[in-house]
């Protein structure tokens, strides 16, 4: 395996696009093994995409769109504004807000940091916050979507890993919760150090809250809706996201009345690239996978990390640490997708409870987007904002060691992941 991942590196620094990358250096482990029919590529390709639990990950991107297109961000850009502009820091407190509440409707890290970008990146630069901690802020608060339902990573993980997705929804809420005080909090020193203004001069009014929840409701009921629904037993993961489609259409034209024709064929079009690429992905990634699996990898790995620890937390710590670096330079869905096989058996074999690993490992691969030298999140931002790359890395280096706080907290108190899908799922 050492010539397929030296390809795989070599072709991604040369810019070919990731899934390619992946079926080619994958296709080279044959070559390496002419023994082997030079048909099973093509049949692994194939019978990867043929898993029932995978139907979600279209469906689920379906319902970003719809969302996206149903009105329902003005509505909640309106909420955040009411909850969080009277804290120091403004229009960043209501981004890291915004983020919270937008991450059942997205889905994505990527999409989220863009579009808050566009509506308020220009804003806060205005107000006199540097551009580098603007786009900081714009770029770490979509680090909450992943892993609040319905986050694509977590589907992908589940299914997989053979892991209960209701529970992996469920596990996400406290620790988004926590993410969102050390952001806040994150924003709030800096602010304060700096003299950023709040963005309203007045706590708001009873009437003023009551108008805004009203208005995002729908949104903050979607997640909601999604547990319950696992929960009860009356959609599979699958069927769930069925729902989600019918929800964000029902939403978008009977509620607010802003899907029209033009908007709701736009969705359609924006789900037809995004779920094209990702199930393109998978598909290739079956072909690298089934060499990692031939090579007996996940034995190999296994070894090592209990030859350095045969702790838990030490393990995790070690994963952690490691797909982070490989984040810096490798896509978080990539990464779900090739290292869930690897490391999933070494944490179940140190007793660690697989849904506690996920979020763990999730958030992880996720803080690759914002970090350099290729994150995507990043790199969005800083273009839509004209912002140098440099002066990015230093003013987000606060906003990093909250995300990285969060993420030792997770690992040394697993009840803070577990509580929640404990309590509804029992």
């Amino acid at each position: 395996m050492l010539i397929v991942t030296i390809a795989f590196v070599v072709l991604l620094l040369m810019g070919m696009p990731v899934a390619f990358a992946i079926g080619i250096s994958g296709a080279l482990f044959f070559i390496q093994h002419p023994e082997l029919p030079f048909t099973i590529p093509v049949q692994v390709t194939v019978s990867q995409t043929q898993n029932f639990a995978l139907l979600a990950v279209p469906l689920f991107i379906m319902a970003g769109n719809f969302m996206n297109k149903s009105g329902i961000t003005e509505r909640l850009l309106e909420l955040a504004s009411v909850l969080t502009g009277r804290m120091r820091g403004g229009l960043a407190q209501v981004s890291i807000a915004l983020s919270v509440l937008m991450g059942g409707v997205s889905g994505s890290a990527i999409a989220d940091a863009a579009m808050q970008s566009r509506m308020l990146g220009q804003g806060m630069v205005d107000r006199g916050f540097t551009r580098g901690f603007a786009a900081g802020v714009l770029s770490y608060g979509a680090v909450l979507t992943p892993i609040i339902p319905p986050g694509i990573g977590m589907i992908l993980y589940g299914t997989i890993g053979q892991v209960s997705i209701g529970r992996l929804f469920a596990a996400g809420f406290f620790p988004a919760f926590l993410l969102w005080l050390a952001l806040s909090s994150a924003v709030w020193l800096t602010a304060r150090r700096r003299g950023y203004e709040p963005e309203r001069v007045a706590w708001p009014s009873a009437g003023e809250v009551g108008h805004a929840l009203t208005g995002g409701i729908w949104a903050i009921l979607f997640p909601v809706f999604l547990l319950f629904g696992l929960r009860m037993g009356v959609f599979t993961p699958s069927e769930i996201g069925a729902f989600a489609v019918l929800y964000a259409v029902f939403i978008g034209v009977l509620i607010y009345r802003k899907m029209k024709a033009r908007t709701f064929i736009e969705a359609l079009e924006g789900s037809l690239a995004d779920v094209g690429a990702v199930m393109f992905l998978i598909a290739l990634s079956a072909i690298f996978s089934y060499g990692i699996v031939m090579e007996r990898i996940p034995e190999v790995v296994s070894g090592w990390i209990l030859g350095l620890t045969g702790n838990l937390y030490g393990a995790m710590i070690l994963i952690a640490l490691f797909v982070l670096v490989i984040g810096f330079f490798i896509d978080a869905t990539v990464l779900i997708i090739m290292l869930t096989p690897i490391f999933l058996p070494v944490v179940r074999q140190l007793g660690a409870d697989p849904v506690h690993f996920g979020i763990v490992f999730i958030l992880a691969a996720t803080i690759g987007n914002f970090t350099p030298p290729v994150g995507a999140a990043m790199y969005s931002v800083c273009t839509i904002l004209k912002c140098p790359i440099g002066e990015y890395t230093r003013e987000s280096v606060p906003l990093l060691l909250a995300v990285a706080a969060v993420t030792l907290i997770l690992i040394f108190v697993p009840g803070a992941v577990l509580f929640v899908p404990n309590l509804v799922f029992g």
